[in-house]
């Protein structure tokens, strides 16, 4: 199964997800309370964090490499 690439649209709602307070909070501090809302319930029904998830490879809660 090939593995589709971002679209614009993609790559507009990764970058609320990357300005997204709660979202940065839970990336910055790992035992927080932001990363147990964006890890239990923002990633499954929130269309930005799904989208920072296919441009960027991880979820919107892992710190990555960027």
């Amino acid at each position: 199964m090939k593995k589709k690439s971002p679209t614009k649209m993609d790559r507009a709602l990764a970058r609320i997800c990357h300005a997204c307070p709660a979202c940065r909070t839970a990336r910055r501090y790992p035992n927080s309370f932001s990363y147990k809302l964006v890890k239990g319930v923002e990633s499954k029904f929130c269309p930005f964090c799904q989208a920072y998830e296919r441009v960027y490879g991880h979820k919107a809660h892992e710190k990555g490499a960027r």
